[in-house]
């Protein structure tokens, strides 16, 4: 196995993806920065209430994305034009399916939707207004989740990365204009980060355009096992996704009735900072996905093992460097988000961070199995170890802390919970290296 082109390729794929999956983050990122400058706690509280229907969105944009991708990689150099575009069609169906519930509770139920979040009377008319115009946009978060998937699955990961990367840099511009040369408040940073996915997708449509997209829309009957594979494959990053707005919506329960409004400020904070150094991960495992799943229809686990090895080991090194830098820096990088210079918050932020950014190195080893099994085809295997580090464990220790009172041990939480199933996934790799390495000899003396 020559190793060199399959190394040049990883680099060139992750690159592309984390640098689009932080460009994506940073916008969130800007709109928290802004947001803390011109509307203080208050605002940053009613953000982090809302956050949690991003997860939502993204989840089920990724989730088709990432399984119609999958599948339409490993499907590519063995079958017809015809069926690849059956795929796209069935993944593009669903997500217009899902597009309008989301639609329909926008229009209908996103006061009752603010209130289940959590949103007091003193943040709830500026959560309110951040959700409704979010929910009523959710189609163009929802199709350019799809399309950036696709896209990277049809060798085009640098046109994804520009797509992406100008939607973010539009949302910078307009946050600063709309919420302070326009004093549009909430509305306002909603707005901006409503108005990214149309220019995102208007930059990747030059693929589809230029005739060099190996997918297309084609009006047919939906086909329900298809949408299950689809579902299948991508269903690891549903859980992934929504299991961080679960795990926000759990924390805002938890830490509001520890520390109150200021609390969930900080934690903002913290989650915000967060979702930038999570993005390297995802970054990472999206940009390997397509990688992997070309080299499984080739049948060459060789070539994956080292794919996963790469992204292990490049996934170590950067949380090693983040954490370091962060701890150095945590009390500039917390001060950026205080404009009112609250002490309090700024105390709770600083002693959080440190604790709960010990989840590094654990989530990158996560996240990076969760691809590897999925790329395999062992799509069951990737969807547990979402679950275990999203929701089965992160909650009930969660709650134990709360019962207990600690406000450290709700920082641990994530650290805690990443540990345990980075510990259960290293393990059924193992089993899993193991069989094959045997039946790879028992091959060989035959």
């Amino acid at each position: 196995m020559d190793r060199k082109p399959i190394r040049n390729d990883f680099f060139r794929y992750i690159l592309a993806n984390v640098t689009s999956s932080v460009g994506v983050s940073i916008y969130i990122l800007i709109d928290t920065f802004f947001i803390s400058k011109g509307m203080g706690s208050e605002g940053l509280a009613a953000l982090n209430l809302a956050l949690p229907v991003f997860n939502f969105l993204n989840g089920f944009g990724l989730m088709l994305g990432m399984g119609g991708g999958s599948k339409f990689s490993m499907m590519y150099c063995r079958t017809e034009r015809e069926e690849t575009d059956r795929i796209f069609s069935n993944a593009f169906m669903t997500t217009l399916l899902i597009a309008a519930v989301f639609e329909i509770l926008g229009i209908f139920f996103s006061r009752q939707i603010t209130h289940l979040l959590g949103a007091d009377a003193a943040v709830f008319e500026m959560s309110h207004s951040y959700l409704h115009r979010i929910l009523l946009f959710s189609p163009a978060f929802l199709f350019n989740n799809l399309l950036a998937c696709f896209m990277r699955n049809d060798c085009a990961p640098k046109l994804a990365m520009l797509g992406m990367l100008s939607g973010s840099l539009v949302n910078v511009v307009l946050d600063y204009i709309f919420i302070f040369r326009m004093d549009m408040g909430m509305d306002g940073a909603a707005l901006a980060t409503c108005i990214a996915p149309f220019v995102s997708m208007g930059i990747m449509s030059i693929h589809i355009i230029t005739g060099w997209n190996a997918f297309s829309l084609r009006l047919s009957l939906p086909s329900p096992k298809l949408i299950r594979e689809i579902v299948s494959l991508g269903l690891h990053s549903f859980f992934t996704e929504v299991s961080g707005g679960i795990v926000i919506l759990v924390f805002n329960f938890v830490i509001y009735r520890l520390l109150g409004n200021t609390g969930i400020a900080a934690y903002g904070v913290i989650a915000n900072i967060g979702i930038v150094f999570t993005a390297i991960y995802v970054g990472i495992s999206g940009g390997v996905q397509p990688l992997m799943c070309r080299y499984h229809g080739r049948k060459n686990d060789a070539a994956i093992r080292y794919l996963l090895k790469l992204s292990v080991v490049t996934a170590l090194i950067f949380s090693a460097a983040a954490y370091a830098l962060l701890f150095m820096q945590v009390s500039p990088v917390v001060g950026l988000f205080n404009s009112s210079s609250d002490r309090t918050l700024q105390s709770i932020a600083e002693h959080g961070l440190r604790l709960y950014f010990l989840f590094m190195p654990f989530m990158g080893i996560n996240t990076i199995l969760a691809v590897y099994f999925s790329s395999s085809e062992k799509p069951h295997t990737a969807q547990m170890i979402s679950l275990l580090r999203g929701t089965l464990l992160v909650i009930p220790l969660a709650f134990l802390a709360y019962c207990l009172g600690s406000i450290n041990l709700v920082w641990l939480t994530i650290p805690v919970s990443e540990l345990v199933t980075a510990a259960a996934g290293g393990a059924i790799f193992a089993f899993d290296l193991r069989k094959i390495l045997s039946e790879d000899l028992k091959l060989a003396y035959r």
